[in-house]
């Protein structure tokens, strides 16, 4: 493992040249949030030794570097899951390249599902916490003592003050901003009505297929981590109707705006 994160990590500090403050994973449909970014390097996975490809719609499948808000950054515009047949371990081998290369903390976005009958469609959702124990531990296997320890303390996974931070950024523009617990299952189906009454009993808000395995691998090397679920669609709901990806795609594309500010804002303040 660690001679594979050396050799893309080598491999991409050849075409970028200096280290990155902090890394950043665009979900479904987000990638438009790249253009924000004074780009100075956009490397295709493909490229980089390792890496895993993207092959879902609405996830580009490039490394952007360049400047945001006065920082380096790292943005992922397209992530890996598990339900295309890649491994844990596989799914947060950049997150753990990023590490190497430099970065402190981690953004995370994703689309979700809601639970909780108090969201709508469109609504961000800062991830207070998250229930792992629907999808495999990336941590699982001999244990990587270059990466971090072989029991990681899972108390704040994501960081109290950065989640202040936001808050009052999301103050300062006028949005309602939800708080919530994230569940992660395998998919790539969407959840029956059952499945969602019970990820609601379990005590989560939204459910989705990513972003945890990601947060775990951030958290096992020391690397500050925030996260915000885009809801784009809403599991518990009276009405009979099918969703969509496209559906999802297009209600994440909706409410990207307001996720893009909070994102550049946070990394001025970082």
């Amino acid at each position: 493992m660690m001679k594979k994160i050396e050799e893309a990590v080598s491999y991409i500090k050849g075409l970028i040249g200096a280290e990155p403050q902090v890394g950043i994973v665009l979900g479904s449909g987000l990638g438009s949030f790249t253009k924000e970014i004074n780009i100075e390097k956009e490397i295709p996975y493909a490229d980089i030794p390792h890496f895993p490809v993207s092959t879902v719609k609405g996830h580009s499948g490039k490394l952007i570097y360049g400047e945001l808000s006065g920082k380096k950054v790292l943005a992922m515009a397209g992530r890996f899951h598990y339900y295309e047949g890649y491994t844990p371990q596989e799914v947060v081998f950049p997150v753990r390249v990023m590490k190497f290369l430099g970065v402190k903390t981690l953004l995370l976005s994703n689309a979700a599902g809601a639970t909780n009958r108090t969201f709508k469609v469109g609504d961000l959702m800062i991830i207070n916490d998250h229930i792992s124990f629907l999808t495999p531990n990336p941590l699982i296997g001999k244990n990587q003592e270059e990466l971090g320890t072989r029991f990681p303390d899972m108390t704040e996974p994501y960081k109290k003050d950065l989640i202040k931070k936001a808050d009052a950024i999301a103050a300062a523009a006028g949005y309602d901003i939800k708080h919530g617990v994230y569940i992660s299952v395998t998919g790539p189906t969407f959840e029956t009505k059952a499945e969602y009454r019970m990820v609601l009993a379990l005590g989560a808000d939204v459910v989705g297929m990513s972003t945890v395995q990601e947060v775990i691998a951030g958290v096992h090397m020391g690397l500050d981590v925030f996260a915000v679920s885009v809801v784009t669609d809403l599991g518990i709901r009276e009405e009979e109707n099918v969703i969509t990806h496209e559906e999802v795609l297009e209600a994440a594309k909706e409410a990207e705006p307001k996720l893009t500010h909070i994102f550049k804002e946070l990394v001025a303040q970082l």
